[in-house]
């Protein structure tokens, strides 16, 4: 390995741990804030106001599959350049810095669809999207890295850890039920406008990726005093790392999860022929995520992660078959239900998150390189792999019900999708306990990959 690196920098005050949390915290609420607005309200932008058609809608849904990969192949690509980064901000808070005005103007363009023939739209959708899955990427991946540097202490990282997934949770609520109402206030009239949207988006993206700037200029990250890896050297260091490796396994292994979430319109329709339910169904989750989120870094003081997670497992899977057995037809007990996988489902990402930065920890410890850098980018790759396994497993099984829309399925197709709902998610967690259950921290040994 090269020799240490030296600085003639004159060492800053460092803020309290408090402002750095408050300031991370803030700043991923800000960036889920356009996070959230962007993926629930585009494809119901391009429809009502952008007035794409049926084959216009088709092309659209081909460029958000190949952007979904291109951005999840993206993730550890800027990982890697993130770790061979060296400047006097760090490696992480400079892509923090430069990402967050791109994400805003590419978050607005997508909401500024021109008036033009549809072709020219479509070009126009595609290039938009795919530029701002790329810098979403660049924003999202440091944030995480810069969590797991920020605070070597474990409870308080898991504190962090966990008012940002509970802030996640509580700005998609706020996306969710907001947007439609700002879109209507900015359009100036009785009724709501392609400029109002635009307008709205202006309002959110500016705000949020406003604050997301206070992740650059509060925290501090942890100082690297070495020479930048090869890319073949980062990637060897990522796949020796056998924790890391089981925690990614577990969290594919476990995409049925999201089915809820995926899956959840589209089932209250089937069901109920009412897409309003999906609100109180959605408003379940939600609530549930928030609240596992707050407490989860309370449970970590006397449980291991891994012995949460495994919890979540098993007990997600009781909780999945017992609802298919409990059945839809009570709307209270459903969502009673579904309060409880949120639950899961926060602990569940409170602690795969933790697990991570633990693993990053011990691989350091063990071989002295810290690439906070590729290997969260793997926890945001990971969970887009998630996102779109849950989509396609609950797509198969709308398939093989036969559902075609048009309000309220059939007996046979309802039962089809509520096993989608229930069953598919409970076989998910018995299938993610396996390589969950194979983590081990301090019998892992690592081969050199610096020779």
């Amino acid at each position: 390995m090269s020799a240490p690196m030296t600085t003639s920098r004159a060492p800053r005050p460092d803020p309290s741990r408090r402002a750095q949390s408050v300031a991370i915290v803030t700043a991923a609420f800000g960036q889920n804030l356009v996070y959230a607005t962007v993926t629930t309200f585009l494809l119901f932008y391009l429809v009502e106001y952008a007035k794409f058609s049926t084959t216009g809608i088709a092309v659209v849904t081909g460029v958000l599959t190949v952007a979904r990969i291109v951005d999840a192949i993206a993730d550890p690509v800027v990982g890697s350049l993130i770790d061979r980064t060296r400047t006097r901000w760090g490696k992480l808070r400079p892509f923090i810095l430069f990402s967050a005005a791109p994400v805003a103007i590419f978050s607005v363009l997508l909401f500024a669809v021109p008036d033009a023939d549809e072709p020219a739209q479509l070009w126009y959708f595609s290039v938009c999207y795919l530029i701002w899955g790329l810098v979403y990427a660049a924003c999202d991946v440091p944030l995480w890295g810069l969590i797991g540097s920020a605070f070597p202490e474990k409870k308080s990282r898991a504190r962090v850890i966990g008012n940002v997934r509970a802030f996640g949770a509580i700005s998609l609520g706020l996306a969710t039920l907001g947007m439609p109402y700002l879109a209507r206030l900015l359009s100036f009239g009785p009724e709501t406008t392609a400029g109002g949207w635009t307008l709205a988006v202006i309002v959110v993206a500016g705000f949020g990726m406003g604050v997301f700037l206070l992740a650059f200029f509060v925290p501090r990250e942890k100082a690297i005093t070495t020479d930048p890896l090869t890319f073949r050297q980062l990637f060897a260091a990522l796949f020796a790392n056998k924790p890391l490796l089981s925690v990614l396994a577990g969290s594919v292994l476990g995409a049925g999860r999201y089915v809820v979430q995926a899956g959840g319109a589209v089932f209250v329709v089937v069901v109920y022929d009412d897409e309003a339910v999906f609100t109180i169904v959605g408003a379940g989750i939600i609530l549930g995520m928030i609240t596992a989120s707050l407490t989860t870094p309370l449970l970590m003081r006397r449980f291991a992660g891994r012995t949460l997670i495994l919890f979540t497992c098993f007990a997600g899977a009781a909780v999945y078959v017992a609802l298919y057995f409990v059945g839809f037809e009570n709307l209270l007990v459903l969502t009673t239900f579904i309060f409880v996988t949120g639950l899961l489902l926060g602990v569940f990402l409170v602690s795969q998150t933790t697990m991570i930065a633990d693993a990053v920890d011990r691989a350091e410890d063990l071989t002295g390189i810290r690439n906070d850098g590729i290997s969260f980018a793997t926890l945001t790759f990971v969970t887009k792999v998630m996102s779109a396994l849950s989509v396609l497993l609950f797509g198969i099984f709308v398939v093989i019900a036969g559902y075609e829309g048009g309000g309220i399925g059939t007996p046979e197709e309802q039962n089809i999708v509520w096993l989608a709902i229930t069953l598919v998610p409970a076989a998910s967690c018995l299938l993610s306990a396996i390589p969950f259950w194979r983590y081990r921290l301090e019998s892992e040994r690592y081969p050199s990959v610096t020779e």
